[in-house]
Parts: C-alpha cells; sequence; structure tokens
C-alpha cells in the first residue's frame, strides 16, 4: 500500500465517507465490538464484584482465547454452505445471521446465571458467546474485504473500529451504568442489575441482525459452483477438492507470496497488540481495586474513553489513506506501549478522577490510532479469494499470545504489584517497533491480492 499511496488531499480522502459501504460495515462493526467485553472486561467487573478472586478472574478470561483460535474453523465459514441460510441469504449473511443469533441466545443464557452459585455454567455460557463472536469476526472480515477495493480498507477500518468501538461502549459503559441503576446497594452483590444488563445486550444484537438482512451479498468465488465436474462429482471427492482448497491454499498463498518474510510477519503480527491486551485482561480490576466506583469508571474509562478511542480511529484510518499503512502503523505501535506507563503513575496516585481522566483519554486516542493502522496492514496481507481464512490467521495470530499471557495478568499483579505490572507491559511493545522497522524495510503491502 505505501508504494501506491503516497500523498492524497484530505478532501479526496472525506469524500469517501459518503460511502454506503462504509456505514454498512460500521454497523456490523457494533455487532462485532458489543460481545467482546461482556466475556471479558464487564465479565471481570461483574466476577470481582460476586466475590471471585483476581487469579480466578484472570484464568476465566481465557475464554477469550476462542478468539485467538478462529482461524481453525474459518475454512469453515469461507467455503461451507449452511443448509437453508446459504441459500437464502448467501454464503456470508448465512454465516453472520447464524452467529449473531447464537450470541443472543448466549447473552439471555448468562443474564440468568449467577457466578456467585454456579460459576461454571456462566463461563461455559460465556464461551459459546465468545466462539460464536469470533466465528462472526471471520465473517464480516472477510466481507468488509470483498465489498471494498484496496484504497478504500483504511476508510473502512476506520467505521468498523468506530462502530466497534461505540459497541464497546455500550457492553462497558452501558452495562455499568445500567447495572448500577438496578443495583438498590453498592456495597453488597446483587444478582438481578447484571441479569437486566446482559438480557439487554443481547436484544442490542438486532443491530446486527438488521444491518445482515438488508446488506447486500458480495460476490465471492465459489469453485464448486463454476466446476459442473466437481458438482458431478462423488462426496470423496469433493470432500478432498474442499480440504485442499479452503484449508492448504490460504495458508500456502500466503507462504508463496511473501516467502521467508512471512515468518518477520507473523512475529509482528502476534506481538503488535500484546501490550494493551495483557493489560486489558486486568484493567476493569484495576479500576475497582483502585476505588472508582462503577459510574466513575462508566463515564471514563468506558464512556469518555471510548470517543477518544473513536478519534484516533478516524485519524489514523485518515493518516493511512493519506501516508500510507508503515509509518502510521509504527507511530501507533509506539504510542499504545509508552502510554501504559500512565497507569503505574495512577497505580502510585491512587484514586483520583482527573487522573484517570487523562490517563484513560491518551491510552485510548493512541490505541484507536494503532487499531486502524493494524487492520488496515491486516487487510493489505489478505488475498480475496481466501479472505476469512486468512484474515482469520492474521487476527488469531494478534491475540493468540496475548490472550495467553492476559490470564496470568492477576498473577503478576498478585506478585510485582500495579504499578511494576504497567511497567511490564510496556517493555513487551520495545521488540515490536524493531520488527515494524523491519517488515517497513524488507516486505511491501500493496492492498488485498486478488488470483
Amino acid at each position: 500500500m505505501n508504494s501506491e499511496i503516497a500523498v492524497r488531499s484530505w478532501r479526496d480522502t472525506l469524500a469517501h465517507l459518503r460511502d454506503w459501504r462504509v456505514l454498512r460495515i460500521g454497523l456490523l462493526g457494533f455487532s462485532s465490538g458489543l460481545p467482546l467485553l461482556l466475556v471479558f472486561g464487564t465479565l471481570s467487573f461483574w466476577l470481582r464484584e460476586a466475590g471471585v478472586d483476581r487469579s480466578t478472574i484472570g484464568f476465566i478470561s481465557w475464554v477469550a482465547l476462542a478468539y485467538a483460535f478462529k482461524f481453525v474453523w474459518s475454512p469453515l465459514v469461507d467455503r461451507m454452505p449452511l443448509p437453508l441460510l446459504t441459500r437464502v441469504f448467501g454464503r456470508r449473511r448465512a454465516w453472520l445471521l447464524l452467529t449473531q443469533l447464537a450470541i443472543a441466545a448466549g447473552l439471555l443464557g448468562m443474564a440468568v446465571s449467577d457466578p456467585a452459585r454456579h460459576l461454571p455454567h456462566l463461563v461455559w455460557l460465556a464461551l459459546l458467546v465468545a466462539f460464536a463472536s469470533a466465528t462472526q469476526d471471520v465473517a464480516i472480515d472477510a466481507y468488509r474485504i470483498e465489498i471494498a477495493e484496496k484504497r478504500l480498507q483504511g476508510v473502512m477500518a476506520a467505521f468498523y473500529t468506530t462502530g466497534y468501538r461505540i459497541a464497546m461502549f455500550v457492553a462497558s459503559a452501558g452495562a455499568l451504568w445500567i447495572a448500577a441503576r438496578f443495583d438498590p446497594d453498592e456495597a453488597s452483590y446483587q444478582q438481578l442489575p447484571w441479569a437486566v444488563t446482559y438480557a439487554i445486550m443481547a436484544a442490542l444484537m438486532g443491530v446486527g441482525l438488521l444491518t445482515t438482512l438488508f446488506a447486500p451479498e458480495p460476490a465471492v468465488d465459489d469453485p464448486v459452483a463454476r466446476d459442473p465436474g466437481l458438482r458431478a462429482a462423488d462426496p470423496w471427492t469433493r470432500l478432498r477438492h474442499w480440504f485442499v482448497d479452503a484449508v492448504v491454499q490460504p495458508f500456502a498463498d500466503f507462504f508463496r507470496r511473501h516467502g521467508w518474510l512471512a515468518l518477520l510477519v507473523l512475529g509482528l503480527i502476534a506481538s503488535y497488540r500484546m501490550s494493551d491486551i495483557v493489560l486489558g485482561a486486568i484493567a476493569n480490576v484495576f479500576y475497582r481495586d483502585m476505588g472508582f466506583s462503577k459510574d466513575e469508571i462508566a463515564l471514563v474509562s468506558k464512556g469518555f474513553g471510548i470517543y477518544m478511542t473513536i478519534l484516533g480511529s478516524f485519524v489514523g484510518g485518515m493518516a493511512v489513506y493519506r501516508f500510507g499503512v508503515m509509518p502510521i502503523l509504527f507511530l501507533g505501535g509506539a504510542l499504545a506501549s509508552v502510554t501504559n506507563l500512565l497507569f503505574a503513575l495512577l497505580a502510585e496516585h491512587g484514586h483520583d478522577f482527573w487522573m484517570l481522566v487523562a490517563v484513560v483519554g491518551m491510552d485510548n486516542l493512541s490505541g484507536g490510532v494503532a487499531v486502524a493502522a493494524f487492520v488496515a496492514y491486516l487487510s493489505g496481507l489478505t488475498n480475496v479469494s481466501y479472505s476469512a481464512t486468512q484474515y482469520a490467521l492474521f487476527s488469531s495470530v494478534m491475540l493468540l499470545l496475548p490472550k495467553f499471557l492476559g490470564g496470568f495478568s492477576g498473577v503478576m499483579v498478585d506478585h510485582f504489584g500495579y504499578p511494576w505490572f504497567f511497567v511490564i507491559t510496556t517493555l513487551m511493545g520495545v521488540p515490536v517497533l524493531a520488527l515494524i522497522l523491519a517488515a517497513w524495510r524488507y516486505t511491501e503491502v500493496e492492498g488485498p491480492a486478488r488470483d
């Protein structure tokens, strides 16, 4: 992408915001972002309030590893038709509808569960939501890549991130506000406020369902449909062909196009978001331990912070369109890592509302820039012939190690304390900058490849 894009005018860049495709992807971004914190950050706050210890909460955050392993079943999303749904809605929309319904059902199940009495039951339902949500992300990423040309991917990433972050605001600040409104006494744990909260979150999955129902199906290459001989072949031949086409070829294509540099690219992807993901696993517990109330956390961390992330994503998306991917990828990585030191200062300072505002604002602004650049970078590595599988591979690699390490965040805090924990997460970002410089020099991102 950086070879094709030098500098474009801001007027030309902003003109593309009128494209209806970016609005649709923003709404699907909302559907994608809503479940994540409901099985991660918001859930951890609920568990802490219910009396679950920090180490257990850290290990429960491994539920989110479903997002890191989605590449395993992504070939199914790329190639396997769903009975009736695919015939009526098309390949991408069929998978979107199925996963959105599963997410809504899982959230309703969580709403009627109580971690103080039946913690394993709640964890299994959270795993269902995470699995369905990760599968939805595979379908949305493929849909986004297939409906827009490569020069729009930065803008699409900005709108997707905006919808995603608005949903995270709803699933975090909104969830905490709802829980606070229905909580008669914050000094003691009550399950009812969380039941109401998660039931409302399940209903909000209707945004994604309606968007999917009214969105057009993208034109995709179906090897079975275009090969009459394959349609008439026996089931074993078709299964073998499907396995090669859906499982082997996407990974072979990536390594064929990048050679040994594919390992460098995968290393960069695996470590780019390590600092903020490991920190995020314990962030809500940190706020709670610092004495901040539900309303304070909702207003600052989940309210003001989301707006700053949206601002950062738009700045990052527009900057990628104007200056190219790699400069903004480096800037975002540096900022996202350094701002973790601000949390160490907050940990030393203690309960301070305005310091929380400053820390959260800087952290979320830099995170928005980083995510927008990173989504554009991953999109540029993808071959649209295998969009779901390859993008799922990249985003899974991105999450696998950070989510695994995040599971030990509670143990790390118990051992080192909060200030040193945040310093450690900052140092995790240093090798990332060296990998970005190496990838910038030795690789070239030209946008989604087309066979």
